[in-house]
Order: structure tokens, then sequence, then C-alpha cells
């Protein structure tokens, strides 16, 4: 059984997945990692969310205002021992409630293109490929994506 709960990043329990999914990603970005973890900084995150089996974290989300109507979904990230259980859903459908509930109407998010199971989630979860945004316009590695949440 699987338990969510609301909280900041600077929740202990949300900076010790951070850790984990910071040497997951410095893997799979390899040289580019550096860029993107500029972008990643957890320190300030009003809305994060933690998810629980058996009262061990299993896997992280958040989202951050990137304009008036827009949340973008940041630090996504399920232990590979617990995929498959439908953790990664269940954290973006309540961030997804959650943004609703303070009034955004879109989501958008940024993944790397190597990680082929995020993409397949968002995608099923109503997430479509868009162009790049912000800071990742251009970087050929990243695949912006977006969904309308209201």
């Amino acid at each position: 059984m699987i338990r969510l709960e609301r909280t900041t990043s600077d929740h202990p329990d949300f900076e010790k997945l951070v850790v984990a999914l910071d040497a997951y990603l410095k893997v799979l970005d390899g040289d580019d990692h550096a860029f993107y973890a500029q972008f990643n900084k957890t320190n300030l995150l009003k809305n994060a969310l933690l998810c629980y089996e058996n009262d061990v974290v299993v896997g992280i989300g958040a989202y951050k205002e990137y304009d008036a109507n827009t949340a973008e979904i940041k630090r996504m990230y399920t232990l590979p021992e617990h995929r498959g259980k439908g953790i990664g859903k269940a954290i973006l459908t309540e961030l997804e409630l959650w943004a609703k509930e303070e009034n955004y109407t879109n989501s958008i998010l940024e993944t790397g293109y190597m990680q082929v199971d995020a993409i397949g989630l968002y995608q099923k979860l109503g997430y479509e490929i868009t162009e790049n945004f912000g800071q990742y316009i251009g970087v050929a590695n990243s695949v912006c994506m977006k969904k309308i949440i209201k």
C-alpha cells in the first residue's frame, strides 16, 4: 500500500531521494550533467511530494511555478526496485491535482531523451511533446512536454 505526503523540498526524505536521483541522472546525462544540474536545485520547492510504501520513502516529485498559469513538474523519481507499481503515475496525478488546487491550468516538464520509460509514462498520462521551453531551448538532449490540467 502506498501513501502520498505533501511537503516541501527541505523534508529529509525528499532530500534523501534527490541524492539518489542526481546519481542516476549523472549516469544518464553523462557530459551534460552539470548543465542540467544547475536547473534542479531543490532548496526552495514549496510543492514537493513523497511516496511511501510500508512507511519507506520510494518516490518523489515536485512542481514549481513557471508562470501564473503553468506549473513545471520537477524531480520525478522512483527507486529502481519499486518501479512498475504505479508509483510514478500516483505521484504525477497528485502533483497535477495539487497544481489545479492552486489554480494552475497547464503543466510542463523537461526530461532527457534517454529516459524512455519516463517519456512513456508522461505520454500515457496525457502529456504531449512540445518545443523546448526556457533554458532548454536549443538543447538537443532535452524532451519538453506539456498538458492542460484544468
